[in-house]
C-alpha cells in the first residue's frame, strides 16, 4: 500500500508540537555541524540519549549512524 504523505502531515507532522519538536532537532544538528562533529550527508545522526530534543545539553547528545538511531526507541 502507498503512503499518503498528506494525510500523515495533517494527522501528525503537521502539529504544533511535532513542528517544535523537529526544529528542537534541527537545531541540534546545527549546533553539532558548528563544532565540527557532523557533515552533511555524512549519514550520522545527533542522538538525545533522553529522547527530549529539546535538552540540548552537550552532555546529552551524541552522534551515531543513522542506521542506529532510528532501530531505537
Amino acid at each position: 500500500m502507498a503512503r499518503d504523505y498528506k494525510r500523515e502531515y495533517a494527522l501528525f507532522h503537521g502539529k504544533p508540537e511535532q513542528i517544535k519538536r523537529r526544529a528542537q532537532r534541527n537545531k541540534s544538528r546545527r549546533n553539532m555541524a558548528k563544532l565540527g562533529l557532523v557533515k552533511k550527508g555524512d549519514g550520522k545522526d545527533v542522538h538525545h540519549k533522553d529522547n527530549n530534543p529539546s535538552n540540548q545539553g552537550r552532555h546529552n547528545m551524541s552522534i551515531i549512524s543513522k542506521s542506529k538511531n532510528r532501530s531505537q526507541k
